[in-house]
């Protein structure tokens, strides 16, 4: 059992949703970037999301799109994650999953980058732009290093393609909930629990849902249909916008501990 599996069974033992925070690796700065994931640690978050900066971003909205840039300007590399993930592992057991498109791991070599990543405690990846059906070769290659696959499910995608995704997928399936790029909205979308169903029809693995969380009150209502939510945008912005500031670390320590308290009451009627 992956260390990504093993953290959802405890979360459905305890009957609580799984809080899973995206932040981009470098961002605001090197430094900073490590007490940040440090922070989102200690705040309670159960997995996180290490976006690796890319210069051609897919899905990623502006306030993403704008840290990635910044990271890049500041030369973070993919080797440079993955010391922030070695780092971060040496002090925290939080499951690690990288995010990436998937030319820096073909840079990289897909054996190199699987051995690599594992070595640096990083128990999953998102690859954003590889299709299911061509990932024969890197989710071999990542299973022989341990590290789960895990794939994105839209509103749009067919059934054919559901049922390929679920049952390659490793750790969780990560449900895109909206149509269009990420970035905070300030309601969840209608079709989001016949979406989920349709999922949960094909597996039991895990669902978790992506894209537009921004709130505790998002992340209550999602954890009532899902086994987990996804927080990005959010976080990013509170990163740009607290970022000369001394109290950083503790904006986020404050923050990610709010959303974590809203999936702990999966069984209420309200926050």
């Amino acid at each position: 059992m992956s260390r990504i599996e093993d953290r959802f069974r405890i979360l459905r033992e305890r009957s609580e949703g799984a809080l899973i925070v995206f932040t981009v690796a470098g961002h605001p700065n090197p430094v900073l970037s490590a007490s940040v994931l440090r922070a989102i640690a200690e705040g309670g978050a159960d997995i996180i999301e290490l976006g690796i900066p890319f210069s051609d971003p897919l899905a990623d909205g502006p306030v993403i799109q704008a840290a990635s840039q910044s990271a890049l300007g500041q030369n973070v590399t993919p080797a440079d994650v993955l010391g922030m993930s070695t780092a971060l592992r040496s002090v925290s057991d939080v499951p690690i999953v990288l995010m990436t498109c998937y030319n820096p791991i073909c840079q990289f070599g897909l054996d190199r980058f699987a051995a690599e990543s594992a070595a640096a405690g990083v128990d999953g990846i998102i690859v954003t732009d590889l299709p299911p059906e061509e990932s024969d070769e890197w989710v071999r290659t990542a299973r022989e290093h341990g590290i789960d696959t895990v794939f994105l499910i839209a509103p749009n995608s067919p059934n054919a393609r559901v049922k390929k995704v679920v049952d390659i997928v490793g750790g969780f399936v990560y449900c895109v909930s909206r149509m269009g790029v990420t970035g905070a909205r300030a309601e969840l979308p209608s079709n989001l629990k016949k979406l989920i169903a349709r999922i949960r029809n094909e597996t039991r693995k895990p669902v978790a849902v992506g894209f537009g969380i921004s709130e505790p009150e998002h992340v209550f209502e999602v954890c009532r249909m899902a086994d987990g939510a996804v927080v990005g945008s959010a976080l990013v912005s509170l990163i740009e916008r607290e970022r000369s500031s001394a109290g950083l670390v503790a904006e986020v320590t404050e923050f990610v501990g709010e959303l974590k308290a809203a999936t702990r009451i999966r069984g209420a009627t309200q926050i």
